[in-house]
């Protein structure tokens, strides 16, 4: 759809632009030793768009865009959004088969930041690419998007699934958003997470078109982190769970050599955060310095509580501040304070959806509820408190992996007869991955790791393998992970 004067709408891709004029040489995002102002983003970007419209990208088309982290993905999303298109962001590590499946998923006008001889028959252009340097850089005709973004996430059958929001690419629909997380205006933003992820994504992106300086980590590293709070007085940064551990198992005196007084919000998400490590973190930093958000990124309903809201509430991640949600039995009826069951969500009885799938279909019941898959209970306050996920999904480090993905590649090795995967408690990662293996002939942890290379990203191939001789999966096929799973947890506590 095209922008309007008359409805007051904002297109994204129009905002630095804006930002550009009010102050041109402001530094707009750095990484490594390199920075773009306001004036240079806007001017490349402008270029940039051009040269994705010669390449095909059009009004409500997708761009996968495969580049890591650092500021030729601002710049590419930027472009994208300039044309009216809609950003659709996968990991640059993907192994080849796991990216062109979404590719084929997505099927976007242009792939950005992947080997072209990777993807024949499609429009494809390499990371680093550079449009013309005689191409225009004036501004273009304001244009916006169905759809702001397209993140992709794995599905529970091994088969990935894109998110397409519903949401405008305005800033009109996004702002309240921005405020909610505390977002500074022309504050400095530290980005810590990978940008295919959708929490990193969508937050930088929120603080760079408010104009913040937006400083990149190309990878996390728990000091680097802390030196870039010191030397760009960063007020705003985003953490998992993974990252806080890391950060707080350096030596006290390497953290304590850090001056942090700049930082106002420690925003964290994606994976539940150890009651004991959240404490120690509120306990540094001061409880209003650290914020906590639970949702998904279908964002029927979210959650948000600070520090200081926790220790009244110790566990808890707080009450719904969109939308609504209900804790089930598996019968459908509203369970009272206290008791566990499925958590259900929605924008509304009658809102429109937040989001659409492309690849995936949602759990849902009459009302527009519907569910992630999470298992939690309420107290009498509604402050929502998570437990076990009714899926078998594992959270490693803030990640979502689907173990029928991995089981399917590690039964394509011929010496593998069935395989089942589960996640076992870990104190940094919150999970990490297990391989249950039935040979068929003899065959080492090793061999089988590097069988997986070619198939799997790394944070999803099995940290452990055990070998059985027994079948894994019933007469029906099926396998019961969660029993052996349990199993193995007892086991491990019972040689503690």
């Amino acid at each position: 759809m095209e922008s309007s004067a008359a409805t007051g709408e904002t297109p994204l891709g129009a905002l630095i632009g804006r930002l550009a004029a009010a102050e041109a040489h402001r530094s707009a995002v750095t990484c490594g030793d390199v920075t773009r102002s306001r004036a240079e983003l806007d001017a490349r970007t402008n270029r940039l768009a051009r040269a994705y419209r010669q390449l095909g990208v059009g009004q409500d088309s997708f761009v996968t865009i495969g580049l890591p982290n650092g500021i030729e993905f601002y710049e590419a999303a930027l472009a994208v959004w300039k044309l009216g298109a809609t950003p659709q962001p996968i990991s640059s590590r993907l192994p080849a088969v796991e990216r062109r499946a979404i590719i084929e998923l997505a099927n976007p006008s242009l792939v950005v930041g992947v080997d072209p001889a990777e993807t024949p028959g499609r429009t494809t252009i390499p990371a680093g690419f550079e449009p013309d340097a005689s191409g225009s850089t004036d501004p273009l005709p304001p244009a916006i998007a169905s759809s702001f973004k397209a993140p992709t996430s794995g599905g529970s059958t091994g088969r990935p699934k894109l998110i397409v929001a519903t949401q405008a690419a305005v800033w009109e629909a996004l702002d309240g958003f921005a405020t909610l997380l505390r977002i500074p205006h022309d504050g400095v933003h530290l980005v810590t997470g990978p940008l295919y992820h959708n929490g990193p994504l969508t937050t930088s992106l929120l603080a760079l078109l408010k104009g913040n300086h937006v400083v990149v980590m190309p990878r996390f590293d728990a000091g680097t982190a802390l030196a870039f709070i010191e030397r760009y007085r960063v007020d705003w940064m985003y953490a998992v769970p993974t990252m806080m551990h890391r950060i707080w198992r350096l030596p006290e005196a390497e953290r304590a050599r850090f001056d942090l007084s700049s930082l106002r919000v420690v925003f964290h998400m994606a994976a539940p955060c150890p009651p004991w490590l959240k404490e120690a973190w509120i306990d540094w930093l001061g409880g209003e310095c650290v914020l906590e958000l639970y949702g998904g990124t279908e964002a029927q309903s979210f959650t948000v509580i600070s520090g200081g809201e926790w220790l009244e509430h110790r566990g808890s991640v707080g009450r719904p501040v969109f939308g609504e949600m209900i804790v089930l039995d598996a019968e459908g009826r509203e369970l009272p304070p206290g008791e566990v069951g499925e958590i259900w969500m929605r924008r509304g009885a009658d809102a429109p959806p937040s989001y659409r799938y492309v690849g995936a279909t949602a759990k849902t019941r009459p009302g527009n509820w519907e569910s992630l898959g999470d298992m939690g209970w309420k107290d009498r306050e509604g402050y929502v408190y998570l437990s076990d996920r009714e899926t078998d999904m594992i959270l490693v480090g803030g990640a979502n992996v689907y173990p029928a993905e991995i089981e399917s590649a590690l039964d394509e090795h011929p010496n593998v007869r069935s395989s089942c995967v589960i996640g076992l408690p870990d104190e940094e990662y919150g999970n990490v991955v297990h391989a249950i293996v039935q040979p068929s002939a003899p065959i080492t942890p090793e061999e089988l790791e590097a069988f997986l290379v070619s198939r799997l990203v790394k944070y999803k191939r099995p940290r452990t393998y055990e070998f059985v001789a027994e079948p894994l999966r019933g007469d029906d096929g099926k396998v019961r992970r969660s029993a052996l799973r349990a199993a193995r947890i007892a086991e491990a506590r019972r040689s503690d």
